[in-house]
């Protein structure tokens, strides 16, 4: 007889200034993180009962909400030197009061985009639990995509605020030195949890690497954005990055806590055994891996095309709405999910087999390649859509494109 199944179970960053004062701050792009980390630690605390007792309760979530806050303002710190680093690297002009406003608006943002993500992520899990209901259906897509809201609202405030104070000489320095401050007082609350310590100690590969592969992806819209043959684009990248950013958390949220309540860190079930699944397996099998695998990557047409509808309502005739520039980015959204969704279950098995939370070390990773990913693709997408109405004479963004008569 074979080995028997469970059928079921129970159940960031991202900176970018919205309002481009430079071309650097189209760099500022640091994904993973904290932000959708909060959702899928969160519910492998809630789904395995560590938040069941009250008093471990709070230890647990003080502990997980102060080390989100210390990932979050070194890597809003991070994320600020890449957006420079990069700049630079493509021959901009390194400007020291830019810099500082640059520095300052990202360093808070981080904390406080962290800080609001957090609390709104403990009060779903927990209601979650006590209603019966999957959080990792709830908890990791709101942190993903609220997180993205919350940051970008903050970001476009905030830096407002220090655009206008730039004259201050000492304001946005001793702002930076302030939030940095809180740092050491939030690693010792988090050393409450033992499993935390570990994080602190060795989590932090994860979100670097994430924020510099993201990185790369503003480096494309920023080559890109100002050409003709790419009117458009920066309205579709958030959209695209999004959505596979969020579906790929969400699986790897659920892969994760299946391994939680089957098994135990460094041992795979035996019908997980091999490391690198084949694609059938990941897709078309029976497991239950597989059948949430194949609802995402049903989702990614339908939400697509809602999405492409409010975007062309509200930009109307200023981006492509032509039969192949949508077949083309539809074409450009399932490629990205259906490798992002693989890539998932491979480094989930990989990271259980070393012992390691995949909510910690697989979630950056994939949300940071999901946005290179994205951007990469959609820019081919709009190389593609350029060339083919090129070949016909036709321009595809300035009328809907008409069937024949």
């Amino acid at each position: 007889m074979g080995q028997q199944q469970p059928s079921d179970y129970p159940d960031t960053l991202q900176l970018v200034d919205s309002q481009e004062p430079t071309h650097r701050h189209r760099h500022l792009w640091a994904a993973g993180g904290p932000g959708r980390e909060a959702g899928g630690a969160g519910v492998a605390s809630a789904n395995t009962g560590q938040i069941d007792d009250p008093r471990e309760q709070h230890r647990v979530i003080s502990s997980n909400l102060a080390l989100i806050q210390v990932q979050a303002t070194v890597v809003g710190l991070l994320a600020a030197v890449a957006a420079l680093l990069l700049g630079a690297a493509s021959g901009q002009e390194l400007d020291v009061v830019e810099a500082e406003v640059l520095c300052a608006s990202s360093v808070i943002t981080a904390f406080l985009a962290a800080c609001a993500l957090g609390m709104l992520m403990v009060c779903i899990v927990i209601g979650a639990r006590k209603l019966g209901v999957n959080p990792d259906n709830i908890a990791t897509p709101i942190a993903a995509s609220l997180g993205d809201l919350i940051t970008l609202s903050l970001l476009a405030f905030i830096s407002s605020f220090f655009q206008k104070h730039r004259d201050s000489r000492y304001l946005m320095p001793l702002v930076c030195v302030g939030f940095m401050a809180l740092t050491p007082v939030c690693i010792l609350v988090a050393k409450q949890n033992p499993p935390v310590v570990k994080i602190l100690k060795f989590g932090w590969f994860p979100i670097v690497l994430a924020m510099l592969v993201s990185s790369f992806g503003g480096l494309i819209l920023n080559k890109t954005i100002s050409k003709q043959q790419f009117r458009g684009m920066a309205i579709f990248a958030p959209i695209i990055c999004g959505v596979g950013g969020n579906l790929v958390a969400i699986q790897t949220s659920r892969i994760s806590t299946y391994l939680h309540l089957w098994s135990t860190p460094g041992v795979l079930p035996l019908w997980m055994k091999k490391c690198w699944p084949n694609p059938h397996s990941t897709f078309c099998s029976s497991e239950i891996n597989s059948t949430s695998a194949r609802v995402l990557l049903f989702l990614v047409v339908p939400g697509h095309l809602i999405f492409f509808s409010v975007i062309y309502l509200v930009e109307g005739q200023s981006v492509p709405n032509d039969k192949t520039f949508v077949g083309l980015y539809l074409l450009a959204g399932l490629v990205q999910v259906t490798v992002l969704l693989y890539l998932a279950e491979a480094t989930v098995r990989l990271t259980w087999n070393q012992a390691l939370d995949p909510d910690d070390h697989c979630i950056p990773y994939l949300t940071g390649l999901g946005d290179l990913l994205g951007t990469g693709l959609l820019a081919l997408c709009f190389l593609a859509h350029w060339l083919l109405r090129g070949e016909t004479g036709l321009d595809g963004t300035s009328e809907p494109a008409s069937g024949p008569s």
